[in-house]
């Protein structure tokens, strides 16, 4: 697979994918509202589309496969220029993808991946990494516990290109040290109250967590319901076990300040500068482009 890594406003400002067309229709399928980067990514696609003179169909599928293929199909009917999907999972995308094909309706990835017969029915991802996201937690974790933990992890959405990347990632820097293991894991739908609600089990299940060296969430907002738990049982999180995620939005900041959490990988919101550029370019000019563009994940501590 050809991948192209772009850094934050490169693709932009040096104008490698500058776009010479306007007044393109787009539609946006997007996954849906949990936790709080999803949100963040949504109005940031919608401010973008707006300031690059976009006419942007949002369609928000809350988490549901059905309704994210109802949309596309939509988009498709209303003869937009391209459209643009955020998949719920990676699975059942061949025959949607073929429609659009056959309608001349270019389709892009954006943040998350597909698995498909055909890689042709799809133009390219704009993504971050997210098996590297895994990467990162796992090595920032074999170093802190000196390579040997006990972990629970807080799954996404089961048969998400995330929960399925990160955990991979993650799962291949631990299996490098005998002495780091995933003892308990399970889905928390990469929302609060789903982190909060395994987490609880998990306690239980554990005897308050004994012997556990850490958590690995796959969001920041599963993280943060399971700071609540922990908070609520009695437990100092950041402190009797480390504390690692993926996203790094506001409110994990302001929780490894306090000391509740140690460190979270970024996955950057505002990322329609990426996406639409490729879009727009690829409509005045339909060329092949590498069938993955990467946007880099940074690493941010405590310390």
């Amino acid at each position: 697979m050809k991948v192209k890594t772009i850094l934050l406003g490169a693709a932009v400002a040096s104008g490698l994918f500058a776009a010479s067309v306007s007044a393109q229709t787009i539609g946006f399928s997007q996954v849906g509202s949990e936790g709080d980067w999803r949100p963040a990514f949504s109005a940031d696609m919608q401010s973008t589309a707006e300031e690059m003179g976009i006419e942007l169909k949002f369609a928000n599928a809350q988490g549901r496969q059905e309704d994210q293929l109802r949309a596309v199909r939509a988009f498709i009917a209303q003869q937009v220029d391209a459209i643009i999907i955020a998949p719920v999972v990676v699975t059942g995308w061949d025959q949607v993808l073929q429609e659009a094909k056959d309608a001349g309706i270019p389709v892009f990835l954006a943040d998350r991946d597909v698995e498909v017969d055909d890689p042709s029915l799809f133009v390219t991802r704009i993504s971050a990494d997210f098996n590297l996201e895994g990467r990162l937690a796992a090595a920032w974790l074999a170093a802190e516990s000196r390579g040997g933990c006990n972990i629970v992890e807080l799954q996404g959405t089961v048969g998400s290109a995330p929960a399925i990347e990160r955990n991979s990632g993650f799962m291949a820097v631990i299996d490098q040290f005998p002495a780091m293991e995933i003892v308990a894991t399970q889905s928390g739908e990469f929302t609060t109250e789903g982190g909060k609600r395994v987490m609880e089990a998990f306690i239980k299940s554990t005897d308050n967590l004994d012997g556990i060296c850490a958590v690995f969430a796959h969001n920041d907002n599963m993280q943060l319901g399971a700071i609540q738990a922990m908070k609520e049982a009695g437990l100092n999180p950041g402190q009797d076990v480390l504390m690692i995620s993926v996203d790094y939005v506001p409110a994990i900041i302001t929780a490894i300040e306090a000391g509740e959490a140690n460190a979270s990988v970024e996955l950057r919101s505002a990322i329609g500068q990426f996406i639409y550029p490729v879009v727009l370019e690829y409509l005045a000019n339909p060329t092949e482009l590498e069938k993955w563009i990467v946007i880099p994940s940074d690493l941010h501590t405590a310390h």
